[in-house]
């Protein structure tokens, strides 16, 4: 049997008495699309930031490569996490945001300074120039996505990465989020957009911090494949 790029074994997390994620066991293989879709509080961002090592599981395993994440931290650095809040500093510009977590990434200056150029191909020099607060959503989301893949990691964690993003720009992302694929990365994401949870190779459906559909719709449209699952329509 194929080790899986990433797996989760009976992860559950508990804050207090409640309980944010129950049980879920999943695995995800190199070159596969995750979306993970589910109402608001339904654990999906815990989830995620267990799987990066940002929260420590209650009960539970998660691996990467085959790598017990709790023995080896240091494994999480095979991943790229976009963060739905907090994945840019927003008293700094775009171009500072490119230098701090470049150097984070440990990426040598000159790394960092072809990553700056890079960047100039996908944002305009105006934007970027500006405190990332000031940033309209679409291009801020643009910078984050940027920033998640500058280590070039293995692993892509996306929490809600298209939210605020018009269309032109949605179509933008997904084009890269399926070279990325071609090139054997692996990418969850969460998402509340049905046009983005379909474009995925595999769906997870999860409420009350539980997986309750895994899998693809099967034809179905999928509003009526979440409303099945989750017991109501999709919200925004």
């Amino acid at each position: 049997m194929n080790v899986p790029v990433l797996e989760a074994d009976r992860v559950t997390k508990m804050f207090g008495a409640f309980t944010a994620v129950d049980t879920v066991s999943l695995r995800a293989e190199a070159g596969e699309i995750l979306s993970f879709l589910g109402p608001n509080g339904a654990g999906k961002t815990t989830l995620l930031k267990m799987m990066r090592g940002l929260l420590r599981p209650t009960s539970g395993r998660i691996r990467i490569g085959g790598s017990d994440l709790s023995a080896r931290p240091e494994a999480a650095r095979l991943l790229g996490y976009m963060s739905q809040k907090f994945s840019l500093y927003p008293l700094l510009t775009g171009f500072e945001n490119i230098d701090l977590i470049g150097g984070i990434s440990d990426l040598r200056s000159s790394e960092i300074r072809r990553k700056k150029e890079e960047i100039r191909t996908k944002v305009p020099d105006e934007i970027l120039r500006q405190k990332t607060k000031d940033i309209p959503p679409g291009f801020k989301q643009s910078i984050a996505l940027f920033a998640c893949l500058m280590a070039d990691p293995q692993i892509i964690l996306l929490d809600e990465p298209t939210t605020g993003v018009g269309p032109d720009l949605r179509s933008g992302f997904w084009r890269e989020i399926d070279a990325l694929k071609k090139a054997g990365r692996t990418i969850l994401l969460t998402t509340h957009n049905l046009n983005d949870a379909i474009r995925a190779d595999r769906l997870v459906i999860i409420d009350r911090g539980r997986i309750v559909l895994e899998g693809r719709p099967d034809g179905r449209t999928m509003d009526i494949v979440y409303q099945e699952a989750v017991g109501h329509a999709p919200r925004a």
